[in-house]
């Protein structure tokens, strides 16, 4: 997969791309991810790139013509179409169903919005779709890129140690995902259930079930109503 960033702060990707699930990602070479300075394509020598709002109001609106020239820029570098995706609280929130569709995508072009965000122009005339990370505003769509990034790139095959680690992810089932232990079997009075020591699969596998259906019941309510299992009872 190969994704492209258009941001005005590059620089603080360069930490992210080289660690964790996306470093190891990328030096398989499962994804390829680039990145384009919106100043790039500024028509003047301060590399300009705002301006202040018609009809008045505060901050800055980033301007149509650097944003215009720089997608088109870089989907003149390949023959593979791109998936367009503005970063916007005014977007539809993210949700593991869209993340793994995304995943399955061959190219996508993140535009990270600044400032007051974007004239509606760029709205309207990029044909990208719109995308939340939540129902709050950041000072940029930097954060939000490096969120869908990750969510997307640990889904392509190869990228996690263990295939069916994704597979059991909350969400991924449309619940939360149930408790896990590890050693020591017991920690300041806190004991690991029986039921993961007695090796029995079925029962183990049963007790998942049940926990993570109950762990969405108290915290997630919402997600059992929306869930796209049937068989919750």
């Amino acid at each position: 997969m190969q994704i492209d960033v258009l941001t005005l702060f590059p620089e603080v990707f360069e930490t992210f791309v080289q660690t964790s699930i996306v470093g190891r990602a990328g030096k398989s070479e499962l994804v390829d991810i680039r990145f384009t300075n919106i100043r790039d394509f500024a028509d003047d020598a301060r590399g300009s790139v705002d301006d202040k709002p018609f009809g008045g109001g505060p901050g800055m609106v980033l301007t149509c013509g650097p944003v215009f020239d720089a997608v088109e820029w870089i989907d003149g570098q390949s023959e593979v179409p791109s998936k367009r995706i503005l970063l916007t609280p005014q977007g539809r929130v993210l949700t593991q169903e869209r993340v793994e569709a995304l995943a399955r995508l061959p190219r996508l072009l993140l535009i990270c919005g600044h400032y007051e965000g974007f004239d509606e122009r760029i709205r309207t005339g990029l044909g990208a779709e719109e995308i939340s990370i939540g129902d709050y505003v950041l000072s940029g769509g930097e954060p939000a890129a490096m969120v869908l990034i990750d969510a997307v790139v640990r889904l392509l095959p190869g990228a996690l140690g263990d295939e069916a680690s994704a597979q059991h992810d909350s969400f991924a089932s449309g619940l939360l995902e149930g408790p896990h232990y590890t050693r020591p079997r017991e920690f300041r009075g806190m004991a690991v259930p029986e039921v993961l020591l007695s090796g029995n699969h079925a029962e183990i596998e049963a007790w998942r079930r049940a926990q993570s259906i109950e762990r969405t019941r108290q915290r997630r309510p919402d997600l059992l109503e929306h869930s796209r299992r049937t068989d919750l009872e």
